[in-house]
């Protein structure tokens, strides 16, 4: 019984660990999500910083997205990404696990007996690649700085992304599916 329910624990914290970071304010993510720095009236930093399990296009996804968000709601239109850098921090992590070590045989369970032989349980003690492992954990980091501005954006700067526009197309891809009658 007592295995079943570390089993069944272990389960449901290996899930809430395979979940990419929602989008959302980095203080109610454990530090993953977004943050803003205002820096003059129309100039922002933002960041967004995914888990383990966010692929550096999602991270880059919500970063856009919060831009365009955050400009609509300063009451600007369009904004300009000056600069921007993404960020891949590795690491790596270890395991290797102790063999489990049982003996068959008469007597106490703990005592060695000349009527028992040794074992290895559920795998355990097997030898290298078999009860060690490395893991490479990757999290990836985007940061942009942008200016913010009124009316329609210049076609002839690249750099320039409409709020709105942005909003509407990666919308879906960052907050998930969301209603046909969403007006921003």
């Amino acid at each position: 019984m007592f295995r079943q329910v570390i089993i069944g624990a272990a389960a449901v914290l290996l899930a809430a660990c395979a979940t990419a970071t929602p989008y959302g304010p980095a203080s109610q993510g454990g530090g993953y999500g977004f943050s803003e720095q205002k820096i003059e009236q129309n100039r922002f930093r933002i960041t967004f910083r995914g888990n383990s399990v966010t692929s550096r296009e999602t991270v880059e996804n919500a970063l856009l997205y919060r831009a365009a968000e955050l400009t609509v709601q300063q009451g600007f239109d369009h904004f300009i990404v000056v600069e921007n850098d993404t960020e891949a921090r590795t690491s790596y992590s270890g395991s290797s696990t102790p063999a489990f070590y049982g003996r068959y045989g008469y007597g106490h369970p703990f005592h060695r007996s000349a009527y028992s032989f040794p074992y290895y349980a559920y795998g355990f003690g097997w030898g290298y690649p078999y009860d060690s492992y490395t893991r490479e954990i990757t999290r990836y980091s985007a940061v942009a700085f942008v200016t913010m501005h009124e009316g329609p954006k210049s076609d002839d700067n690249p750099q320039a992304f409409d709020a709105r526009e942005v909003m509407k197309n990666l919308g879906p891809l960052v907050l998930g599916e969301q209603p046909a009658s969403t007006n921003y």
